[in-house]
């Protein structure tokens, strides 16, 4: 019985995997996605909260999340699917000095990676979202080209486009092992055959580390758990995607908008991190944000809660993406430890790869590969991790 051979093999079928093989499959290059789930973007993809940002102190990140936001904000002018893409901003509010300060010296290296940034005094923060608490307000940073959109819808966007253009999925299949000759990739070993390749893309999300070990390789990625939550639909009342980033018993940072259909959906950083893969969610999840939210909003304390889930953010040591080609086995790419990012980072590294794979690399992408390099000390921690 003959090996069916493809291209590249992309391992899972998720915020990364997705677009990168659409943009493959449009310079005519066959990948195969293979995926543990049923239907693309079952994993973590499905768990994220949709909001867009380049905001960040890492330039590798505001470069990567730029053409990200370039590529949802003209989807559906492009491609002709809807995905829900509001630009709607996002702002990070200060009510302390320690707060303003942080956020003032980040805009340096943000205004210079090309960010549409500014700071917003007390009065114009509050022009912008009248519904925020006065008290204590200091202001806060502001990047009006920020949005969100629909992470199912977008999704299937990708997963229909990559379709149509030869891409091919198998699901329901687990990858359990790579095959190599002469420190060479040569396949993809999974539960139900094998298929021969030259290049595989390690896209596992959380469970990047056990497809990297199968490679012979490590991948320092840690999951943990982020619960997240949205309320009923209401009339618009507010833009940007609002974060605090105060720590508080229970969690380092609160972050939270309101969607296109109307509903306000919510996110909370953990502190100390819940490290597993446990996806089941808690009871006492909603209390804490609620509290936070209600504290910087008043007006949300009327609001009722739909439901609330639990997602998988794959953390590396330092809170940036790994993505690179390993040294030790040609043929073999990570694109991973995407740290809960991995929805609005994803179309950026799909064009990234895309152009790696097709010898297209330009200066810009070089410096990017550099700053994520999974041979890089792994020093320090991205500051809006």
């Amino acid at each position: 019985m003959s090996t069916d051979t493809f291209d590249v093999v992309i391992v899972g079928a998720g915020s990364v995997g997705l677009p990168t093989a659409l943009f493959l499959a449009e310079q005519g290059i066959t990948p195969l996605v293979i995926d543990q789930f049923a239907s693309a973007g079952q994993g973590s993809n499905k768990a994220a909260i949709g909001g867009i940002r380049a905001t960040h102190s890492s330039p590798a990140k505001i470069h990567l999340c730029l053409e990200s936001l370039r590529i949802f904000s003209s989807w559906q002018q492009t491609y002709g699917d809807e995905i829900e893409w509001a630009q709607g901003g996002y702002t990070f509010v200060a009510y302390r000095e320690k707060e303003e300060r942080a956020l003032k010296d980040l805009l340096k290296v943000q205004q210079r990676a090309g960010l549409n940034i500014s700071w917003l005094e007390r009065d114009e923060m509050r022009a912008l979202v009248p519904a925020l608490s006065t008290e204590g307000l200091r202001g806060g940073t502001y990047s009006p080209e920020d949005g969100s959109a629909s992470p199912m819808m977008t999704a299937h966007a990708f997963y229909r486009r990559a379709v149509e253009k030869g891409a091919q999925f198998r699901f329901q299949e687990r990858v359990t092992g790579l095959m190599r000759r002469r420190g060479m990739v040569v396949g993809v070993r999974t539960d139900k055959g094998g298929y021969a390749t030259e290049t595989v893309i390690n896209a596992g999300g959380p469970w990047a580390k056990a497809v990297a070990n199968m490679a012979g390789l490590d991948a320092p990625v840690v999951p943990d758990s982020h619960e997240a939550g949205i309320t009923e639909p209401v009339a618009p009342f507010m833009t940007p995607m609002v974060v605090d980033i105060r720590p508080a018993e229970g969690s380092t940072n609160y972050y939270f908008y309101q969607h296109k259909p109307g509903g306000v959906v919510f996110c909370i950083t953990p502190d100390p991190p819940i490290v597993g893969t446990d996806r089941r969610e808690t009871s006492t999840y909603l209390p804490m944000i609620a509290r936070r939210m209600v504290g910087l909003m008043p007006k949300l304390a009327n609001i009722k809660v739909r439901r609330t889930w639990r997602g998988l953010y794959p953390m590396t040591p330092d809170g940036s993406p790994i993505i690179g080609r390993a040294r030790e086995l040609e043929g073999y790419i990570h694109a991973v430890g995407m740290c809960g990012q991995g929805y609005m980072l994803g179309p950026g590294v799909g064009r990234l790869l895309t152009r790696m794979l097709t010898d297209q690399e330009t200066d810009a992408d070089a410096i990017t590969l550099k700053e994520l390099s999974p041979y890089r000390a792994f020093a320090g921690a991205e500051a809006l991790k």
